[in-house]
C-alpha cells in the first residue's frame, strides 16, 4: 500500500534559501496567496510586494494561503527599483522570470549555485515592467510549447522557484 502522508508525518527538513521574491505589482488575491504558499514550500526568505499591498484580509487569499503570509517574511515597498539597487549592493543577482528578446530558460540557471537571488515576478496582465526588466541582471523564460505565450504568475513562480532550488549546491548536498 502507498498512503498518503499527513504534513507531521513528512521528513522533509526545513530550510531557508537565499531567495528573495520581488513582486512587481502582482494584485490577484488567488495568486498572492498561491505565492505565499510556494515561498514557504520551497524555503524562500522574504517575499517584496511593490506596486499594490496584498489585502491580508482577503478571504480568498487566506484560503489559498492556508496560514503561509503568517510565517513566511513579507513586506511592502513603494519603490522596486530601490529595492533592486539595495540587493544588488548586498551581492545579490537580478533575475526577472519574463520572455523577453534575451531571456534564456529557466532550467539553464545556473548563477542560482552558491548565489544570492532575487526574482521578480510581474503583474498578471503585463508582466515584468519595462523599468524594471531595464534593471535586471538578466531575465529567464518558461519554455512553453502550446499556442499561448503566458502563463498564471503563481505557476511561473513555482516552477521558477523550483529551478533555482533545485541549481542551488545546498540543496545538493547529502
Amino acid at each position: 500500500m502507498n498512503r498518503q502522508l499527513a504534513h507531521a508525518e513528512t521528513h522533509f527538513k526545513t530550510r531557508k534559501f537565499p531567495v528573495i521574491l520581488l513582486l512587481d505589482n502582482i494584485t490577484g488575491d488567488a495568486n498572492i496567496g498561491s505565492i505565499f504558499r510556494l515561498a514557504d514550500a520551497f524555503g524562500i526568505s522574504e517575499i517584496i510586494f511593490t506596486g499594490s499591498p496584498p489585502n491580508l484580509g482577503s478571504n480568498r487569499l487566506k484560503r489559498t494561503a492556508r496560514n503561509t503570509f503568517k510565517t513566511v517574511e513579507h513586506r511592502f515597498s513603494e519603490d522596486i527599483i530601490s529595492e533592486i539597487g539595495h540587493f544588488r549592493n548586498t551581492g545579490f543577482h537580478i533575475a526577472a522570470l519574463e520572455i523577453t528578446e534575451n531571456s534564456s530558460p529557466i532550467h539553464q540557471i545556473s548563477e542560482a549555485k552558491n548565489a544570492k537571488i532575487v526574482l521578480i515576478a510581474g503583474n498578471e496582465r503585463s508582466g515584468v515592467s519595462p523599468e524594471v526588466l531595464a534593471a535586471c541582471d538578466v531575465s529567464y523564460h518558461i519554455e512553453m510549447f502550446g499556442e499561448n505565450s503566458s502563463m498564471n504568475v503563481a505557476n511561473s513562480v513555482g516552477i521558477g522557484l523550483y529551478e533555482i532550488i533545485k541549481a542551488t549546491a545546498v540543496l545538493n548536498e547529502k
